[in-house]
């Protein structure tokens, strides 16, 4: 058994996002008699694939889907696959999304004189489109 600082060592993450995991969820390590969380070794483990689940992007109800496959060891691999697929199309949907922004930028930026002049088509085409909004 182990305190959630060795925990936190051994597994990679802060011992604040540890607590954060134990309070939505996603582990509950045992407590000692005096209150203390007690990590096992197989928690440290749990930890690490919530580590890298994070890593690649998953949210946090992913990542308790991903978990509940990993526990369960009857599962479909279809069924894992299928939250990996469905988190690529999130990634590309949002590739596409930064992609057109940063278009949108590289035009500002090119529009924009970048010398003493207040006049600034960035911040124009900012307040332009509060303007449309109603705002």
């Amino acid at each position: 058994m182990m305190n959630v600082s060795q925990a936190a060592d051994r597994s990679g993450l802060p011992a604040k996002t540890i607590r954060y995991y134990e309070e939505v969820g996603l582990i509950s390590p045992d407590r000692a008699a005096n209150g203390y969380r007690d990590y096992t070794r197989d928690d440290v483990h749990r930890l690490a694939f919530l580590k890298r689940a994070r890593v690649l992007g998953f949210s946090i109800d992913d990542c308790r889907q991903l978990m509940a496959l990993y526990r369960d060891r009857s599962r479909a691999s279809h069924d894992v696959r299928q939250i990996a697929v469905a988190h690529v199309a999130a990634i590309e949907e949002k590739i596409r999304e930064l992609e057109s922004m940063r278009r949108t930028l590289d035009t500002l930026i090119h529009v924009c004189h970048g010398d003493d002049r207040p006049d600034c088509p960035i911040l124009d085409d900012m307040a332009g489109a509060l303007q449309q909004s109603g705002n």
